[in-house]
């Protein structure tokens, strides 16, 4: 009796420009079907980089993991297709989703980060709180000044957007002892936090925060949610963090405050061009710290996607809806 055939196609696509972290490497995948060893067998696999062997491998694929799929003509191109997993959590770069066949789920990696996000909000609220960015300028300068502060238990964060990312820098607050204010969309009560309100409450609470950490998705609505007057509202003192998305934070205005004196400091992992070009100025504004957007990914990152992947793949074969799954209107 002959060995029986695979059931379904999967076809994993990546570019090579991309971080390697985010390579979907052979050698990966190997190690990940080795801890789902049932589940691999019922699958082909095709490995491509970038779109090589993406024509022909769409002909025949039934599911796909890729952050950048095709939009012109999927369903024509692949006729098969029932399910895209995306690399990144954030899908911004897909919308809107015009593109995307009603019969195709779209899931994301939501849930990747919560565990360094938690320690990358925890290292930059200590660190803003105990003025280093000013502390490095002065060694920089060779210049020894006494700076002490007192100590963070007590403040107030406020977090914009409380999904995986926000939740993890709750975590981290709670931590420090400090009260947490969440804003999200739907205002719903959160364990983490000790106050949610909705978007629409956000002026009311930002004069509140001696930090604010932003984790939201970029979407239609939280494009621009941090304008010039809300970054005014900013109390004297207060710090920023952001680890979402750069268009949600208006950065000159941020930037402006920042060289004024008026804030504590701020950490910022995100921006819109990247790598930041060698000529900005946010590489010299006053207490400001440029990371270049590694607070919330982890090395063993696609070892997570594929075990999530995995997970999924064996709700579909039960016929169970799928995790993740992106809401088209919303964008997350």
């Amino acid at each position: 009796m002959s060995a029986r055939k695979p059931q379904y196609h999967l076809h994993l696509e990546t570019g090579r420009k991309r971080p390697a972290i985010f390579h979907l490497t052979e050698e990966k995948w190997i190690e990940a079907t080795k801890r789902h060893r049932l589940l691999a067998k019922k699958l082909k696999v095709t490995i491509g980089w970038d779109n090589e062997i993406l024509e022909q491998s769409l002909q025949s694929a039934d599911f796909m993991i890729n952050s950048f799929p095709p939009k012109n003509d999927l369903r024509l191109r692949a006729p098969r297709l029932q399910w895209i997993q995306t690399t990144s959590a954030g899908v911004d770069g897909l919308m809107p989703f015009t593109w995307l066949p009603k019969d195709i789920v779209l899931t994301n990696n939501t849930g990747a980060h919560g565990a360094k996000a938690e320690e990358s909000c925890l290292m930059a609220l200590l660190m803003l709180q105990s003025r280093m960015p000013e502390v490095i300028k002065n060694q920089q300068n060779h210049h020894w000044q006494g700076i002490f502060t007192t100590p963070i238990h007590g403040k107030t964060v406020v977090i914009l957007g409380f999904g995986d990312l926000g939740q993890g820098a709750g975590r981290a607050a709670k931590k420090l002892g400090m009260p947490v204010i969440a804003v999200t969309r739907s205002g719903k009560a959160h364990r983490l936090a000790d106050k949610v309100v909705k978007t629409n409450q956000l002026d009311k609470v930002l004069p509140k925060a001696d930090f604010v950490i932003v984790t939201t998705p970029l979407t239609a609505e939280t494009r621009g949610l941090l304008n010039k007057e809300r970054i005014q509202l900013l109390k004297e003192g207060a710090g920023f963090i952001n680890i979402g998305r750069s268009p949600i934070v208006d950065y000159v205005a941020l930037a402006n405050r920042l060289q004024k004196g008026e804030l504590l400091g701020a950490v910022l992992d995100v921006f819109d061009q990247e790598p930041l070009a060698p000529t900005s100025t946010f590489w010299e504004t006053q207490n400001l710290m440029v990371l270049p957007h590694i607070s919330c990914d982890d090395p063993r990152y696609i070892d997570h996607l594929y075990d999530f992947w995995f997970f999924n793949f064996e709700r579909f074969l039960n016929g169970k809806k799928l995790k993740n799954i992106v809401d088209r209107q919303l964008g997350y």
